[in-house]
């Protein structure tokens, strides 16, 4: 359980990622998603495309 780093968030459980399986939410906004390409995508504001391609250079994948 996190704050959201893209909304003043003051409540502690309102944002949570599992880190097991890459499941996340935000239970204030209703965004959501099951994988780390999403999880980027959403606080980095990027579609899923992006997020990817951004992932991949960031890992040196090509």
């Amino acid at each position: 359980m996190a704050l959201n780093p893209t909304r003043p968030d003051r409540h502690r459980g309102s944002f949570c990622i599992n880190v097991d399986c890459g499941v996340w939410a935000d239970f204030a906004t209703g965004d959501k998603g099951r994988d780390p390409v999403s999880l980027y995508a959403y606080l980095h504001y990027l579609s899923m495309g992006e997020a990817a391609r951004s992932l991949a250079k960031d890992m040196g994948l090509n």
